[in-house]
């Protein structure tokens, strides 16, 4: 066994997915449901809130109670059998019996708080998916501004060696070397940049995915996708009240409003019921039955407190969906804008900047190369060339990212 198969057994750490290495935006989502951390969380709180159903729905248990009295300090309980030993003894059943719906009530608040908790859930699913595709695609740029910016150094480091063999003739100033040599180490330190925007972007896309140990080896292998605009919704209120979000605000508001109900229902007097036997030691003819009923007298306080915190809650739970409708319709209103700009950046810097910047750049090379410009100028194309490809890359990643949010604003229910 080799000293890193010992390593990789003693720490436990998982073989590395050849998937990473190469990772489609599909396969990042597969391994976000699998391994979230924050979703996993999501999940455990629906099986919480599952179970308070099943608490909820359970009626209340009887009660066993055994009472002995009349031992004598003096003589003990004396010999023989448990049965003959000297002491009353009384054994009683008693049962609660809860009135007004109750029961009904309180299962019915656990079964919408349940319900919410799923909604809440899937919200939760719906936002860190839209942070997966938003990590998804900055590691994207981030792998092609490291592309651009090596080339650029690269380019610039050709450019001066061949600068300093002419500067050794005599073809060329002094000034015109150093001009060249400060944007190559411009350059140069815009790639380390690059490096490290990069490492930044594999550990945060990883973390959503749960494959931390393998950041440095994650890199986004999708295209750029093509440019589209989706069509107008047919139903936008439809769409708001159908998102995960809204739909968790009105269980909630369900819940307050059965909440409100069992809060009331508590002036409603539960009943205790039981029986019980008493036997006297030695004296069978004297051993009885007897039953018992018992009813809370609502003298000194009728639950005001608790109808009026349930009242509370129920009109906080209203505003709360008010609200959560509101900022449901402005996320889709300011993502559908966002897209639309986005859309059209794209349009203007790949197709018209960058395609000048670099008809510009290529001419300025040729012209240099046969003495017709100046460094300055070629230096200032370069530049423009340079800076409308990182623009490029940028508005691909923006329009991506609004595309992204586009989709996690009109979801409805996330796809299993």
């Amino acid at each position: 066994m080799g000293i890193g198969q010992g390593a990789q057994l003693q720490t436990g750490a998982p073989p590395v997915d050849p998937a990473i290495e190469q990772l489609t935006l599909s396969q990042a989502e597969n391994y976000f449901i699998e391994r979230n951390r924050e979703l996993q969380r999501a999940r455990r709180a629906v099986e919480g809130a599952e179970a308070d159903t099943l608490s909820a729905q359970a009626r209340p248990n009887p009660t066993l109670s055994v009472n002995t009295s009349q031992i004598s300090p003096s003589q003990g309980v004396g010999s023989g059998s448990l049965w003959n030993k000297r002491a009353d003894t009384v054994i009683g059943l008693s049962q609660l019996f809860e009135r007004g719906n109750k029961r009904e009530l309180r299962t019915e608040v656990a079964q919408a708080n349940a319900e919410a908790t799923r909604g809440e859930r899937d919200d939760v699913e719906r936002q860190q998916r839209l942070t997966v595709h938003s990590a998804y695609y900055d590691l994207k740029l981030a792998q092609e501004k490291l592309i651009i910016t090596a080339e650029t150094a690269t380019s610039y480091q050709k450019t001066l060696d061949a600068a300093q063999l002419r500067f050794n003739a005599g073809d060329i100033a002094a000034t015109e070397l150093a001009r060249i040599s400060v944007d190559g180490l411009r350059a140069q330190n815009d790639a380390r940049m690059a490096r490290t925007e990069l490492a930044r972007a594999q550990l945060t896309l990883a973390y959503l995915i749960g494959a931390e140990r393998d950041a440095t080896r994650v890199r986004a292998a999708d295209p750029w996708p093509d440019i589209v605009l989706p069509g107008e919704l047919a139903d936008t209120e439809r769409t708001v009240d159908a998102r995960a979000d809204v739909r968790a605000a009105q269980s909630r508001l369900s819940a307050a409003e059965r909440g409100r109900d069992l809060a009331r229902a508590l002036r409603t007097r539960d009943i205790t019921a039981g029986v019980q036997y008493e036997r006297f030691p030695g004296d069978s003819a004297n051993n009885s039955y007897g039953f018992f009923v018992s009813v809370p007298l609502f003298l000194n306080y009728n639950y005001e407190g608790e109808i009026r915190k349930a009242e509370s809650e129920l009109a906080a739970a209203r505003d709360s969906v008010d609200r959560t409708r509101a900022l449901a319709l402005a996320e889709i209103t300011r993502a559908r804008s966002d897209l639309e700009s986005a859309a059209e950046r794209v349009r203007r810097s790949r197709d018209a900047v960058l395609a000048a910047a670099d008809k510009a750049a290529s001419g300025a090379e040729f012209a240099y190369s046969r003495g017709a410009i100046g460094v300055m100028d070629l230096l200032d194309a370069r530049r423009q060339f340079y800076s409308a490809r990182l623009e490029s890359a940028g508005a691909l990643a923006d329009y991506t990212k609004a595309f992204a949010a586009w989709q996690a604003a009109i979801t409805e229910r996330p796809e299993r």
